[in-house]
């Protein structure tokens, strides 16, 4: 992971630069390809857990090089403030059967792990012919459930991070990078 100094989008906040928008996209074309491989001639969904995992999505989708399809669910336990309250709340619902598809949720980050793990047993309930987890970020230090994605581009340390998705108060999302930020 590097720390140079960076372009910074006119946001103040912004401590040092965790993961270059370049790691970001070697790591997404290694996810694409591993995806293309194991799911070949399988239905695939890819499925964006919003709002942070919306550019994850995009640039997973485009890596992967086999049929698939994307649906978008949006659930929350952190609200409007930077710690997770614990109680998960779904925003928006799947429009579609997923008993005939292999899903891969494609998920910004696992801090808690709560929302996530609600998420997928909700799913499974809905008897996907496979589920799996693939996050951008890992943050295992935060862990409140055993919560783990079948695979983590990358494992960072117990920062507040944004970018590439990932907000602080609806800002920051559109950083081509991750960057820890500090806390107004």
């Amino acid at each position: 992971m590097i720390t140079e100094e960076i372009k910074n989008y006119g946001y103040s906040g912004i401590k040092r630069t965790l993961i270059s928008a370049e790691e970001i996209q070697e790591k997404v074309a290694e996810a694409g390809a591993r995806i293309s491989r194991e799911y070949e001639g399988k239905p695939l969904l890819l499925l964006s857990i919003l709002k942070g995992s919306f550019m994850f999505l995009s640039d997973i989708c485009r890596a992967v090089e086999i049929p698939c399809e994307v649906a978008f669910m949006s659930a929350s336990s952190y609200g409007s403030d930077t710690v997770s309250s614990g109680n998960v709340k779904i925003n928006l619902d799947l429009d579609k059967d997923i008993s005939k598809y292999h899903v891969v949720i494609c998920e910004d980050i696992i801090d808690t792990g709560r929302t996530l793990a609600c998420l997928c047993e909700l799913l499974r309930e809905r008897n996907p012919l496979s589920l799996s987890v693939y996050t951008l970020l890992d943050k295992p230090s935060r862990r409140k459930t055993d919560m783990k994605a079948d695979y983590s581009l990358f494992t960072i340390p117990d920062v507040f991070v944004v970018g590439y998705g990932l907000d602080y108060a609806e800002e920051y999302r559109n950083l081509p990078y991750i960057a820890e930020a500090e806390l107004l």
